[in-house]
């Protein structure tokens, strides 16, 4: 599976599990979509839904990508 990375931009409520400002790598999961929410591995090392409201996309040069994939293997 391809790895997703998104920047937290919100974490109301979440504040021991999602820190602001921070890329999270965040797994397909089309259920959790119709509603609204993604999966994203957060502090934890876990993986939890959360609202998408609180996420942005972002652009990594391929670079990036490559050596987020390796730390993340």
């Amino acid at each position: 599976m391809k790895k997703h990375f998104m920047i937290c931009v919100d974490n109301h409520g979440y504040e021991s599990s999602l820190e602001t400002r921070k890329l999270y790598e965040v797994l397909t999961d089309r259920v959790a979509e119709k509603h609204h929410q993604i999966r994203v591995i957060d502090e934890s090392s876990e993986d939890y839904l959360y609202p998408e409201t609180f996420f942005a996309p972002v652009r990594l040069p391929l670079v990036t990508k490559e050596k987020l994939a390796l730390a993340t293997a």
